[in-house]
């Protein structure tokens, strides 16, 4: 076979790879998802496009204050495929946060979305972890009208270092981006993880990690 044969052959196989790497086309205008089928899918199945409505395609509450009122002081309003269905595919999500006076959303990601977080009112602490082995912290203290990044799957938090209450706006790269608080995730499993796992993966006593296991 030629050398030229070859070039083009594997061009060829390498534009096939990248073309993969990318999410597909939607092969129709929406599929609004139908929360009441059976089918066992990557996502959710799509409603028959007659029995649509405009309400599908629309979701009220964002300008509604959330409940504060918890130990982080902080609460997420969430727009979600399970809050609007006609994200189904879409590939897309938002959310609303709202941070009492000190409030945080302590350390947690998403392991389906990256995230972008426009700051309404207020004044955030925000950042995340990059990951092994540099495990180098990216962080800043955002204004009103300030814009900030999320990678995908890599740690961050966001905490209110103003003096008043704040809100912000987060858009997410999937319809269901998924959340992971760390804390909950090692010490709030069910069953639990051995305490002598943590206390060995933490550096410190079993007890320690028996009263941060009892708190989730």
């Amino acid at each position: 076979m030629a050398k030229r044969d070859v070039l083009l052959i594997t061009m060829a196989l390498n534009l096939c790879c990248i073309s993969l790497a990318f999410e597909p086309s939607p092969l129709q205008d929406f599929c609004v998802a139908d929360a009441t089928s059976s089918a066992k899918v990557n996502g959710l199945a799509c409603k028959n496009p007659a029995s649509v409505q405009v309400s599908d395609f629309s979701f009220s509450g964002l300008h509604v204050p959330g409940n504060t009122k918890n130990p982080l002081g902080s609460t997420v309003t969430p727009v979600t495929v399970a809050q609007l269905p006609g994200l189904n595919t879409l590939g897309i999500s938002m959310a609303r946060l709202d941070f009492a006076p000190t409030g945080v959303i302590p350390p947690h990601f998403h392991p389906r979305a990256s995230e972008i977080l426009t700051v309404i009112e207020g004044s955030l602490e925000v950042g995340f972890v990059t990951s092994n082995p540099d495990n180098r912290l990216i962080t800043k203290t955002l204004q009103k009208g300030d814009v900030f990044v999320f990678p995908v799957g890599l740690v961050h938090f966001q905490r209110n270092v103003g003096n008043g209450y704040a809100v912000a706006i987060s858009g997410l790269s999937s319809q269901n981006p998924g959340v992971v608080t760390v804390t909950n995730a090692v010490f709030g499993p069910k069953p639990d993880i051995s305490a002598d796992i943590l206390a060995k993966a933490f550096q410190v006593d079993k007890s320690i990690v028996d009263q941060l296991q009892a708190k989730f």
